[in-house]
């Protein structure tokens, strides 16, 4: 969510600061600001609006604004309204500028100290206590910065990424990271600071990951870092071009759009050196992989989101392939209870960023247990925390996600899913000849995803009669039912109309005193063995006067009348329906959302990267 850029040059560097902050809007934020230490005047000049990125820009060309080195910010409000004086970079003493992504748990009894200790707070933010306590440090101590920094961070409780510099060492940036992800961009004569490589795509290829707990001075011709326990430490540089390569929509009005379009290319890359014609490559899973697997016997999932649907629906998988009981659980309150590990048991984390804050504390919680036989990550980012803190991953191949309304990122997972419930299958009595169908399915995966986004048309047309609506109803039965909650979510996520979703059997116990002609009421229905179920439950449907949207195997038996509009979906293999049945909601929430003139990139209050509890 919130973004850091840093910079420290022999050249102004103001808009590669600004174009950073533009290469990070993809992750969500509600204000923008920007700290120099000024080129003319040696003191720190600060800028700050909210909204868009390009009111931060227009606000710099009313006035002089240069500098060789800053720090700049895009904000996701968690403490405090969206507003200028919330927003970062926060100021003490006219003397140290910061900026932080996470949350500070402890801000209050601090915030209430540096009160007593003569501190005026301008903000209702937990950051602003972070940047007094360094500069009480720098004073009061007589601290460098960087010891000062040092010392602030021991104080603190929480998640921070860091990023500080002071006008009294107009040389430098002092860099911190505790479960907020950091990255700095190494150049030539100049240094680079990041919360993620996308943002200093235009100035360097080269990266250095920070590691949790470190600290990192960064100056023209410098770095140097130190691990969390205060040693001095060699991180690896990473040479990255394909990951923070300019993303353009091209065609596309959206980047959601272009994103629901490519993924019958990123499912093929996704199985690409995974599997063979007739089965799954488990050494794809990597070196660790195989003595975990033949370990377990059964499985706990870990997701949030769009993620925790993929969970829901690798339940169905586990269970009726590959035999294997599953429990999934939302990140954010599977540490808040009781958690009994049964021996055998594999914990699995869903994450398209892998630097979702709920999902990381998780798996962190999760290990501290000790009774998983191993820890497995599905992400589409290599370099994530997420991935380097679990025992083995496998990576989504999805390509970077900029809309966020999760879209390939969902799809992709489960491909990876699909993939992890047969590897597993084969250990508990899946045949040869199973395995080998199944993977045949596979193989037909990426063609008939094409197939299926050629309904986008008619889906358009479809669109237009939910536009003016204020609810939908959203009905699937069995596997389809966590699809039902991924379309409800996508609709709400984008177009701002109230969905829900229901397991189609559940009607009558309750949703169906909301049916009338008023309520848009959508189904999918694959022709499986719950076909005949399902139509008798949206026959209940139409008996009271509800409109239904079915999108249907076009062999389900399904036709047009009054009460039913039936968009047919091509024949899938049974395993596929829950990938391919995703992909015409997906469709639908967009068309909807853009006949209601809503932002789809950037919804309301959501952010790409939930990096906060």
């Amino acid at each position: 969510m919130c973004g850091i850029v840093g910079a420290v040059a022999q050249r102004d560097v103001s808009q590669i600061l600004l174009e950073g902050l533009k290469r990070l809007e993809y992750r969500g934020y509600d204000s923008a600001g920007m700290a120099l230490i000024s080129a003319q005047t040696s003191e720190i000049d600060c800028i700050k609006a909210t909204g868009k990125v390009q009111k931060l820009d227009e606000s710099m060309r009313q006035r002089p604004f240069v500098g060789r080195i800053g720090i700049a910010h895009t904000r996701w409000a968690t403490h405090g309204e969206p507003s200028e004086r919330n927003a970062h970079p926060h100021i003490s003493g006219a003397d140290i500028a910061l900026v932080h992504n996470g949350i500070i748990e402890n801000y209050q009894q601090l915030r209430e100290q540096l009160i007593k200790d003569g501190y005026r707070f301008e903000s209702e933010t937990d950051t602003e206590a972070v940047v007094h306590l360094i500069h009480q440090a720098c004073k009061n101590d007589k601290l460098s910065l960087l010891d000062a920094v040092k010392a602030t961070v021991k104080k603190l409780h929480g998640a921070y990424g860091l990023s500080i510099i002071s006008r009294n060492e107009p040389d430098k940036i002092i860099v911190a990271r505790s479960g907020s992800p950091l990255v700095i961009g190494v150049g030539i004569g100049e240094n680079f600071i990041a919360s993620d490589a996308l943002a200093l795509g235009q100035v360097t290829d080269r990266f250095i990951y920070l590691e949790e707990g470190d600290i990192a001075e960064l100056t023209l011709t410098s770095i140097r870092i130190w691990d969390v326990n205060g040693k001095l430490v060699q991180r690896p540089i990473t040479h990255i071009t394909s990951e923070i390569a300019e993303v353009e929509k091209g065609e596309y009005g959206h980047f959601m759009l272009k994103e629901i379009h490519e993924q019958a290319v990123v499912i093929r890359n996704t199985l690409n050196g995974r599997i063979s014609d007739t089965h799954v490559l488990e050494e794809a899973f990597g070196v660790k992989a195989k003595a975990i697997f033949n370990k377990v016997k059964q499985v706990q999932i870990v997701a949030c989101g769009t993620s925790y649907h993929a969970g829901m629906i690798t339940k169905y998988w586990l269970e009726n392939i590959a035999k294997i009981s599953s429990q999934i659980d939302i990140a954010s309150d599977y540490r808040y209870r009781n958690i009994i590990v049964q021996p055998g048991t594999l914990f699995v984390t869903i994450s398209q960023s892998g630097e979702t804050a709920d999902t990381l504390a998780a798996l962190r919680y999760a290990k501290e247990t000790k009774g998983y036989v191993g820890h497995l990550a599905i992400c589409n980012v290599a370099t994530s925390s997420l991935v380097r803190e679990s025992d083995f991953c496998l990576l989504t191949n999805a390509g970077r996600e900029i809309g966020v309304a999760s879209t390939k990122a969902f799809t992709t997972q489960l491909v990876s899913l699909l993939l992890l419930t047969l590897v597993l299958a084969r250990r508990t009595g899946m045949s040869d000849e199973t395995e080998q169908k199944h993977v045949r399915d596979l193989n037909t995966l990426s063609a008939l995803v094409t197939k299926t986004l050629e309904l986008d048309k008619q889906i358009k047309v479809v669109s237009k009669s939910l536009m003016d609506k204020h609810h939908a109803l959203f009905l699937g039965r069995g596997i389809q039912y966590p699809i039902a909650k991924e379309g409800a979510l996508k609709l709400k996520e984008i177009s701002y109309i109230h969905a829900e979703a229901y397991p189609a059997g559940e009607l009558k116990h309750g949703p169906l005193a909301l049916v009338d002609d008023k309520m848009p009421v959508i189904a999918v229905a694959p022709n499986d063995e719950l076909l005949s179920k399902l139509k008798g439950n949206l026959a209940e449907v139409s008996a009271r006067g509800g409109k239904l949207f079915v999108f249907a195997d076009e062999s389900a038996g399904f036709e047009n009348d009054r009460s039913c509009k039936v968009i047919n979906v091509p024949s899938v293999p049974e395993i596929l329906a829950p990938i391919i049945y995703t992909i015409p909601l997906q469709l639908l929430s967009y068309h909807v959302a853009i006949f209601k003139g809503t932002d789809v990139d950037h919804p309301r209050n959501l952010a790409k990267s939930v990096t906060v509890e």
